[in-house]
């Protein structure tokens, strides 16, 4: 979503950085880049104007001017700005109200609004533990009732049984009354949306928020439709009044602009945003950490929860129980595949890995794309039990059968075995015979240099599978005054998420990504 705004802004940014000091003229020149950077993406006017004020008014300081290094001082300004812009904290769906809590979806026809109620509603069953019934109050769109119900046949949540010929407002009322009667904590209310705004459907919306009292109002809004969303945003807020906005389809190519002009220009937060199709694919807004991805700063505390949710920690455990006795096979190099798949594929975690933004070219470039890992999965699947267990088995003739089953050819099989023969070199390295090998003395080395030495060893490192996103960023803040910048986090580089059972991305290796075939090393 925000990777052209990213490389812009990098480059103007990067530009700065470089230089000894800053004149006014300097840091005027950059303004103008960056204001053309957030027009190009499609930020409102108005927003543009008010960020590049406020940036070049602290940039200009005597303190910004007589310090060390003015540009990095520039960099943490606009950083904090663009944070301020998209709302200093992150603000979840609120549920502080007696049950049942009602939830009104509202927004434009085909802007996700159905999908988004069916996200909610699973996202509330599976972490708040929460008792969810959806009711359809789309009367007029064909269908739409029905595909509410086969959503909640789907992700086994309540759904309002549908009567003939009511209005949406007794439907709202009927919502509310089974949800008491049926002891559910929440109801969500998905009302019907129109090609555009008009006054019939605002209307409809005001007399739906009377019958029903909702708690939370949240507009469902897609991230592609730039300005227009904005005036959308203010249209809504205005007549029915919104408590919150949901972002969807911000993992399409869009600029970006709806996310960063919709909470400056209503002052309403954005709560969640929709980053995939999956019903799984809905995330809590956090805005530092999108700033951070933004100029290419990464987004290690998303990366790592990410990780947490999707690694199965039985496996986990198993993985690192064969590390430490330095086997590793292809079974192995399968499930750390599958579980990069899981977490976003290639692009989803270089984008959140410090430092590594400018890497996804890169990576492209070398044919490096997810299609590879699905082909080496197939590789894998077309291999005997034995074979998978053995590699060394694997000779010219077998070769030949698995290329056919697979639909590749020797080639993608050699390179296939040439990247786990890497990486099983690296897991012995880690496993190690003394005392835990290399993997011990990095975790060592990072724990003592934040402070956290003395515990069994070195081994003392928190298990960040375990600890929420507060705590987290804590440990980031805590880590940054210890000097460890990120993308230099020791462990980190090496291959793995420390606590989360050894390496979890396949074939990330300190200095570059050794295990991934035809891409070149780092001079």
């Amino acid at each position: 979503m925000f990777e052209n705004l990213q490389d812009r802004l990098g480059s103007i940014l990067n530009g700065l950085t470089g230089r000894g000091a800053l004149s006014e003229a300097d840091v005027s020149a950059a303004m103008r880049e960056v204001r053309r950077a957030l027009l190009e993406a499609d930020v409102a006017l108005e927003v543009v104007k008010g960020f590049t004020d406020r940036v070049r008014e602290k940039a200009v300081g005597a303190a910004v001017l007589k310090s060390i290094k003015p540009g990095q001082m520039v960099v943490k300004i606009v950083h904090d700005e663009l944070v301020e812009m998209l709302g200093t904290d992150g603000v979840g769906v609120d549920l502080m109200a007696a049950a049942p809590v009602v939830i009104m979806m509202v927004g434009l026809q085909g802007s996700g609004k159905t999908t988004t109620t069916g996200k909610i509603a699973k996202r509330l069953t599976d972490r708040e533990k929460k008792k969810v019934l959806m009711a359809s109050l789309d009367t007029r769109r064909p269908a739409a009732q029905e595909q509410l119900r086969q959503l909640g046949v789907q992700t086994g949540i309540d759904t309002l049984p549908v009567i003939a010929g009511q209005s949406p407002t007794d439907i709202a009322s009927r919502a509310v009354q089974a949800a008491k009667l049926g002891g559910h904590d929440v109801v969500i209310l998905d009302t019907a949306g129109r090609t555009h705004i008009d006054e019939p459907l605002m209307i409809e919306m005001a007399e739906i928020k009377a019958r029903s009292k909702p708690h939370e109002i949240l507009l469902v809004a897609d991230a592609l439709t730039g300005q227009d969303a904005v005036n959308l945003a203010r249209n809504f807020d205005e007549r029915v009044g919104i408590t919150g906005l949901v972002l969807t389809r911000m993992d399409g190519d869009g600029r970006g602009g709806a996310a960063l002009s919709m909470r400056a220009v209503t002052g309403k937060p954005i709560k969640l945003i929709g980053v995939g199709e999956k019903m799984t694919e809905l995330d809590e807004f956090h805005p530092r950490r999108i700033a951070d991805r933004i100029l290419g700063m990464g987004d290690i505390v998303s990366l790592v929860e990410k990780a947490a949710e999707n690694i199965d920690a039985e496996k986990a455990r198993a993985m690192a129980e064969k590390m430490a006795k330095g086997k590793f096979d292809l079974n192995d190099l399968a499930e750390q595949i599958k579980q990069m798949q899981a977490m976003g594929g290639m692009g989803g975690i270089m984008g959140m890995m410090p430092g590594m933004a400018g890497m996804k070219d890169k990576i492209s470039a070398a044919g490096l794309d997810d299609k590879v890992f699905k082909r080496q999965l197939a590789i894998i699947s077309s291999m005997t039990k034995a074979e998978r267990a053995n590699p060394d088995l694997l000779k010219h003739s077998r070769k030949k059968r698995i290329a056919a089953g697979s639909g590749t050819d020797a080639s993608d099989i050699n390179k296939l075995l040439k990247m786990h023969r890497q990486m099983a070199d690296m897991m012995k390295a880690m496993g190690g015979k003394k005392g835990g090998g290399m993997m011990k003395q990095m975790m060592g080395g990072l724990a003592s240099k934040m402070g956290l030495g003395g515990m069994g060893g070195g081994m003392g490192m928190p298990d960040l599978s375990k600890m929420d996103p507060k705590q987290l960023e804590a440990l980031a803040k805590q880590a940054e005054a210890a000097g460890i910048k990120p993308g230099g986090l020791p462990g980190l580089g090496a291959g793995g998420l420390p606590g989360l059972g050894g390496p979890k991305l396949p074939g990330l290796g300190g200095g570059g990504f050794p295990g991934l075939p035809g891409l070149p090393k780092k001079k």
